[in-house]
């Protein structure tokens, strides 16, 4: 039998003692990764094929012609609409004792016509901000195409021979300076263009290009933008019409800012505006400031910040890839997936879009996280609060990314502030607040659906009980209590005040408490009188958000010493009606026992609190989700299958949910018609990004919290006074992974974490605690209790 011995050394700031700075550059030397980087052999036809590149606000997509090199413009904040009327549908909660008394009277079909009178209008779009061209104008053969984008360094690059001579092309879109940037060299002779699918004007002047507009609607109630690109060169540059042609330059520097009048979710984007001209005048004038090497060491130096803090390894050495990332992606698909290099880069890819997207106040990552061609992109480009907008931000913590998150926090706030009226006007309930399925810039939160679409998707209002448990886990990993009493307890208290009213009691079981009406978001039951609905009362997904709440709510309160409203709370969760398991040995997602109409449906809503919640630890409920997840299958979409990923990791099945790891690795060709293709069967297209199909984000992220889930869980124990996680290492590791390397995981408690392992063994690992702490290790089958000070990094050897 295998040994395993542990040995603790405790590094202290000046001493070096036990841990010298010969074993830290050993320890250190022990993370390196591979180069992480997409790489290409022609330029994109396709938008699946492009590069995206993104400051946090700005966006870009690069295709990277020879002839015509395209790239597609985004901003964050540039949606249709306006404000939402607070007054809206005031009266609309008078039909929901209607739906209560056809529910409880069995009457599901009356209740399903009932739910359209409970609907408000849909939510706006998110738009594309424009398209530029860079025509060569050279002439000659093309050959020796290479196009890449390096995530270690957040920047696009792409070349070719034109008659012989090299063209270089480099992009990258800066945070800190809120530009994006291309520098082109070689013999450059090129004509630049900048146009739109939205409203808009050009305008050339010397060395500039100035674009104006606003989204689609009427140009005084919607966004209005300012677009500004100024040529920096060493050859001519002549203006004409909406263009300028740049001749005999060796190297020409483009810079490209843009600023919008969006000015919060309740002003008005014309009455009450930002002032976009001069933000971006502001924004150009300061390209004078610096070099193109300058802008770009700063926006390194602002990412790499970020992105270094997570180094990943699944292999015995790090082994890098010379080969085109399509032709690897396809190679994994038919081999059955055999390459941990595609497995490493998918995980990055996941933490480098975050960070590219998700870096403005009030305005989260989006379904598309900013990156979309389409005039109208696919689900409105909006935020889907039944999973999509929540899965965006599952590695956002523990992949070490904790700022991303922010933009989350504030927008929250705005649902918070929209969402007290939408619990009034729809459910007659004046206390605490509700965010339903859909949102948009303006934080829309009442249900949509046009009092005419499907009550699957439209009528429900769980949204804000769900999306509220991003911030507690905000608290659990950084223990900051501060933000815990300002920001994320109030707004968890204020959702589950609205829960409170929400539930009724249940006339079948007295002194039980259920929600009605009810849905399972997107999904269909059959009742057994053959009967095939969506409204019900009771759904499992409903309380297992609701307890979750609670729950999170109580110990937020308690450990902020509060106690008023906990009381209520406390007989309330002990009041909610039970999971239950059905006849196929199943977690039920009805109240009853019935079958869902699709048993492959992509949603798993229902098991919530097994993950991303942290409630669902009964082992015979635990077995019952498992049955659930088997009888779902392995072939769904995207985001479903990034869920599915976490959801074995969560039941300790590290095969499982590397074979669902490796699905979501499955190879999607391109939309090529233009039309999105909304057929079932996710996977992943020739740049990385996510096919539902179409493109959604959420299956990156999802992806990327799947890997950090499989090498390490943490939980963190918030009724006594004395801080108790427990760290989990290899909780669900495959044994195609059975040597590898991880540094700077983030677990509950506020623990940093970094380890090897070889053989499936831990061998080393580092953690490094914000807080004072206790942490129970589990490693290797072992256990082990370890005491931390503030600021404490202890080296753990195993051997």
């Amino acid at each position: 039998m295998r040994k395993i011995y542990l040995f603790v050394a405790l590094l202290t700031q000046g001493t070096g003692t036990l841990c010298s700075a010969g074993y830290a550059q050993e320890y250190q030397s022990q993370y390196e990764q591979a180069p992480m980087v997409l790489q290409y052999d022609k330029p994109a036809t396709y938008f699946e094929e492009s590069l995206p590149i993104g400051n946090g606000k700005m966006g870009a997509l690069v295709y990277g012609g020879t002839d015509d090199d395209i790239i597609y413009l985004n901003d964050i904040t540039l949606w249709t609409g306006k404000p939402v009327d607070r007054n809206l549908d005031a009266d609309a909660h008078q039909w929901i004792p209607a739906i209560r008394e056809a529910l409880f009277s069995e009457d599901y079909a009356r209740a399903d016509s009932l739910q359209h009178y409970v609907q408000g209008p849909n939510s706006q779009f998110f738009q594309p901000l424009g398209t530029l061209h860079i025509k060569d104008l050279g002439l000659g053969a093309v050959s020796g195409y290479h196009r890449s984008l390096s995530l270690d360094s957040a920047i696009v690059k792409d070349s070719y021979l034109r008659d012989g001579k090299v063209i270089t092309r480099e992009y990258f879109a800066s945070n800190p300076d809120k530009l994006i940037a291309i520098r082109l060299r070689g013999d450059i002779n090129c004509r630049i263009a900048l146009t739109a699918q939205v409203p808009h004007q050009v305008k050339s002047g010397l060395g500039q290009l100035t674009m104006t507009g606003h989204a689609t609607g009427h140009p005084q109630e919607s966004i209005h933008f300012c677009t500004m690109l100024h040529v920096k060169t060493d050859g001519e540059v002549t203006a004409a019409d909406s263009s300028l042609t740049i001749t005999r330059a060796k190297e020409a520097i483009i810079y490209i800012v843009n600023e919008t009048s969006f000015n919060g979710f309740d002003k008005h984007p014309v009455k009450e505006g930002a002032p976009y001209l001069e933000n971006a005048a502001n924004d150009l004038w300061h390209t004078q400031n610096f070099t193109y090497d300058e802008f770009y060491a700063r926006h390194l130096a602002d990412y790499k910040a970020i992105y270094d803090r997570v180094k990943i390894r699944l292999s015995g050495k790090s082994a890098g890839f010379s080969g085109n990332t399509d032709s690897l992606l396809k190679d994994y698909t038919a081999g059955g997936g055999n390459s941990r290099y595609l497995e490493e880069l998918y995980f990055q890819f996941g933490r480098y879009l975050l960070i590219s997207c998700s870096r403005t106040a009030g305005v989260p990552a989006n379904l598309q996280g900013l990156w979309t061609p389409h005039l109208w992109s696919p689900w409105r480009g909006n935020y889907t609060v039944n999973i999509n907008l929540e899965e965006n931000y599952w590695p956002a913590f523990v992949a070490n990314m904790a700022e991303m998150a922010q933009p989350l926090d504030s927008f929250v706030k705005a649902l918070a502030t929209n969402g007290q009226y939408s619990a009034k006007n729809y459910y007659n309930i004046d206390t605490g607040w509700c965010s339903s399925h859909n949102s948009d810039i303006w934080a829309m939160t009442y249900p949509v659906g046009e009092k005419r679409e499907n009550p699957m998707w439209a009528n429900w209002n769980l949204g804000g009980a769900w999306l509220v448990n991003t911030l507690w886990e905000r608290y659990q990993f950084t223990q900051d209590k501060d933000y815990l009493r300002t920001v994320a307890y109030p707004l968890m208290k204020g959702a589950a005040n609205f829960c409170l009213r929400w539930l009724v009691e249940n006339p079948k079981v007295p002194g039980e408490l259920i929600t009605a009406p009810s849905t399972s978001p997107e999904n269909e039951y059959i009742t057994d009188k053959g009967y095939h609905g969506v409204t019900c009362y009771g759904g499992t997904a409903d309380l297992a958000i609701i307890r979750e709440l609670f729950i999170n709510t109580i110990a937020a309160g308690k450990i902020l010493g509060e106690k008023k409203n906990l009381q209520e709370m406390e007989k309330a969760l002990a009041r909610l009606h039970p999971y239950t398991v059905g006849h196929m040995g199943d977690l039920n997602e009805w109240y009853y026992d019935w079958d869902d109409r699709d048993f492959k449906h992509r949603h798993q809503s229902h098991l919530i609190g097994l993950y991303p919640g942290n409630h669902l630890t009964d082992t015979v409920l635990q077995k019952a989700a498992e049955k659930s997840l088997e009888i779902k299958g392995d072939e769904t979409t995207g985001w479903s299958t990034g869920w599915r990923i976490n959801l074995w990791a969560r039941l300790k099945n590290g095969e499982q949910a590397y074979h669902i790891y490796r699905k979501l690795l499955t190879a999607v060709a391109p939309e090529t018609t233009g039309i999105p293709n909304y057929s079932k069967g996710g996977g992943t297209y020739p740049n990385l990004f996510d096919a539902h199909p179409p493109f959604q984000i959420d299956g990156n992220f999802g992806g990327t919290a799947g890997v950090c889930e499989m090498l390490m869980q943490s939980h963190c124990n918030l009724q006594s006074d004395n801080l108790q996680s427990t760290i989990e290492l290899l909780p669900a590791c495959p044994e195609a992974w059975k040597d590898g390397k991880v540094s700077g995981l983030c677990a509950r408690g506020g623990y940093e974490v970094s380890f090897e392992w070889k053989g499936g063994y831990v061998r080393d690992c580092q953690i490094k605690a914000k807080k004072a702490g206790t942490v129970t290790l589990l490693y290797n089958g072992q256990q082990k209790t370890i005491k931390f000070k503030a600021g404490q990094t202890l080296p753990v050897k195993t051997w």
